[in-house]
């Protein structure tokens, strides 16, 4: 009984736009229809700003996934990777259809790195890139790499075996379905990944943060770690898989209000001093053509 979203309207329209396009090249319709007639589909401008209007892309801070890994089992084969899929997703920022896919091959512990090989792994836009681990402390690198020794001298595993496996369900004595250890093959859906998370957050009392979430917090982070130097903030972006840097501070960059308004407050009672003459220049020179190219102006 709700009128449809901004966001809603200006996906269809732009979908239905696409449709006339490909109709304007069909034969039958060569004659009727033209390019410039789909055009009438084209979302008005306020609808389509409205669209684009983003609120705090919330993610979990580190102290607070620290907090979860510090508190979770790890007595059982299922328990250690529930652990240790939580680590490896705060170590490397990776989406859960790549992290579902990835095999114990992708995985490079003595250079800290993973490889994002799009013909096995199931990144976005089936692109292939390296991520390196972020600097996100000890701990969750200590349980990642507790779990890869753990796949290869205690489970066997090898080099084509999924970095992290479903559950094997077998039946037991009784004849009824109990999780025995860890199977052979990979999860083929992302969720029981997100299941693993919802409750690992909720076991200590923490709102639910998806996989997903953890972009915005390393996001945030690397405003921390990379402090205005611009190589370091596109090295930064380049580790999460993106090839454009705005795409990284524009859709998982966004500040907590509170610390939006500290910031604000503090700036009037610090000295402003001079430009910096170096990496900061062109990150407003970068941000100035962004606005205006989003705008129109």
């Amino acid at each position: 009984g709700k009128s449809l979203g901004d966001g809603t309207i200006c996906a269809t329209l732009l979908h239905v736009r696409a449709f006339f396009i490909w109709l304007a090249e069909q034969p039958g319709f060569r004659s009727k229809i033209t390019y410039l007639d789909a055009d009438y589909f084209n979302p008005p401008k306020e609808a389509r700003q409205k669209a684009r209007a983003q609120g705090f892309a919330k993610g979990p801070t580190i102290d607070q996934v620290t907090m979860v890994l510090e508190q979770m089992p790890h007595g059982t084969p299922i328990e250690k990777r529930n652990r240790a899929l939580i680590a490896f997703t705060l170590l490397t920022g990776s989406r859960a259809g790549a992290t579902a896919s990835l095999k114990l091959k992708h995985v490079n512990i003595t250079e800290s790195r993973v490889f994002m090989d799009a013909r096995e792994v199931k990144t976005k836009n089936a692109k292939t890139f390296t991520t390196w681990f972020f600097p996100v402390g000890a701990n969750a690198r200590t349980i990642f790499e507790d779990w890869v020794d753990f796949l290869l001298h205690d489970q066997l595993f090898g080099p084509e075996h999924p970095l992290f496996p479903r559950s094997l369900v077998e039946r037991n004595a009784t004849k009824r379905f109990e999780v025995m250890g860890l199977d052979c093959e990979p999860w083929s859906t992302t969720k029981r990944i997100e299941e693993i998370f919802k409750s690992s957050f909720a076991s200590v009392g923490l709102p639910y943060f998806n996989p997903h979430s953890f972009r915005n917090t390393l996001t945030r982070l690397g405003y921390d770690v990379c402090r205005g130097d611009m190589k370091a903030l596109k090295v930064w972006s380049q580790n999460l898989g993106h090839e454009q840097m705005m795409t990284t501070y524009l859709s998982y960059g966004t500040i907590d209000p509170m610390e939006h308004g500290e910031i604000m407050k503090g700036l009037g009672s610090e000295p402003t001093g001079a430009p910096d003459e170096g990496g900061n220049q062109e990150l407003v020179a970068l941000l100035k053509r962004t606005l205006e190219k989003e705008t129109g102006s």
